[in-house]
């Protein structure tokens, strides 16, 4: 079986759900480009927990986490079959405690991008908590031990956003402030040149990295993936840009 790539997706709004822009489009490129898997594992930004967590529900449920969208947005429902053998297999290849998990489905940090990449729903899916309580360094480790279900025809797909703070949102802004590009711009350089440990280690981007978000969870799911990637991997930059000041939209593919 050939070796499936992985994706981190900067999903930005939820509307991107429903809207056309360059950045959806992108999005449906990959689901024609990609080898098809078996089983998509997606780590989202909006599972933040304390501790790790895997669902493995036969059906899982579409959440709506998101509040004041028009409705339209919450008629999407994205009815993918779950994986539950997949999602047993990630949970004993994790050396950390893994508690399986069906209270929460298929949030809109997985949904939002999926009805876009493959919207006939019909590849199992499955979902990765982000734990809140662990340091950076950790989220890396737990992509490295995933790497093996890469060739057991999984996607690991990372959704969330490299630059990520609501708090300075500028709606109606087509670019990114100044302190974003520039983080954007250092976490880029890093993952070109497979610096991961300056990845992790985000601080040394200096004072951007204080402005670019003020939680992990929308940063954990790139590491994730770029610890589930091999270090020789080609590397494909995609959607290169930030938006409404403070959100960025870059996302990775790293191939075989």
């Amino acid at each position: 079986m050939k070796k499936m790539p992985v994706l981190f997706i900067g999903h930005g709004s939820p509307m991107n759900a429903i809207e056309d822009n360059p950045f959806t489009r992108q999005w449906e490129a990959l689901g024609e480009k990609l080898p098809r898997p078996d089983a998509i594992l997606c780590v989202s930004a909006h599972w933040f927990t304390r501790g790790t967590r895997v669902n493995d529900a036969e059906t899982p449920a579409t959440i709506y986490d998101m509040y004041g969208f028009p409705e339209e947005l919450y008629k999407v429902v994205y009815n993918a079959k779950g994986a539950p053998s997949y999602a047993n297999l990630a949970r004993n290849t994790i050396s950390r405690q893994v508690t399986t998990d069906n209270t929460w489905g298929i949030d809109h940090g997985t949904w939002s991008v999926l009805c876009r990449m493959y919207p006939k729903a019909d590849i199992p899916v499955f979902q990765l908590s982000v734990d809140k309580l662990a340091a950076p360094g950790e989220h890396y480790a737990i992509g490295r031990e995933l790497r093996p279900l890469r060739e057991k025809g999984v996607l690991i797909l990372g959704s969330g956003n490299v630059v990520h703070n609501l708090s300075r949102i500028q709606w109606g802004m087509d670019g990114g402030y100044s302190w974003a590009m520039e983080f954007d711009a250092y976490i880029k350089e890093n993952i070109l040149g497979r610096k991961d440990d300056n990845v992790i280690g985000y601080h040394k981007a200096g004072p951007s990295a204080s402005m670019a978000f003020t939680t992990l969870d929308h940063y954990a799911p790139l590491l994730y993936v770029l610890g589930a990637a091999e270090e020789k991997e080609q590397v494909t930059v995609l959607n290169d840009a930030c938006v409404l000041g403070s959100l960025s939209m870059t996302s990775y593919l790293f191939e075989p």
